[in-house]
């Protein structure tokens, strides 16, 4: 597979990642949603952290994790050319490229997100590029999470190891 292949789905999904994030931080209250269907909802929210809302603690907490996302896309990047260079799988190479455009996407949040925008809250939108400034330093930008599927709904008990405490602990992620 030529390069130009995974570059166009890099592009396009980072254009389209960043677009709906930013009419969703423009347009939208944190905590508002719209029912696309009974599976699929447009529900927007800020992830200060990792996946399911896991934050290594303090400033440095949050500058370490947006510094070793900036160097595991980097060795992901190293990995995708090399994979096209070897002439993997189309298949294979458009799902690292889909991987690589959501990494991607999620070290613009954190990266510029707070500088460029006010706080988001649950009573009004946020504004690109406000007068007094954005919520936070360089580096420091919640991710915009905007994709819900309620598929599944239930709880872990809470004898199970690790997932039973993380329920008590944030049982809205589940």
């Amino acid at each position: 597979m030529p390069l130009k292949r995974p570059l166009l789905i890099i592009f396009s999904v980072l254009f389209a990642d960043q677009l709906s994030k930013i009419w969703i931080k423009t347009h939208m209250y944190l905590g508002q949603e719209y029912k696309v269907a009974n599976w699929f909802y447009i529900h927007f929210t800020e992830n200060n952290g990792m996946a399911f809302g896991l934050e290594l603690g303090g400033d440095y907490g949050k500058l370490f994790l947006s510094v070793f996302r900036i160097i595991f896309v980097s060795g992901l990047a190293w990995f995708l050319w090399k994979m096209v260079k070897e002439k993997a799988g189309k298949l294979y190479i458009s799902i690292l490229s889909l991987v690589f455009a959501g990494a991607i996407g999620n070290i613009i949040d954190s990266v510029f997100y707070g500088v460029c925008f006010s706080t988001s809250d649950f009573g009004g939108v946020a504004a690109l590029f406000p007068p007094e400034g954005g919520y936070a330093e360089l580096l420091h930008g919640k991710v915009v999470d905007m994709l819900y599927f309620p598929i599944i709904s239930g709880q872990f008990p809470a004898w199970l190891p690790v997932w039973g405490r993380v329920v008590s602990v944030f049982p809205a992620c589940i």
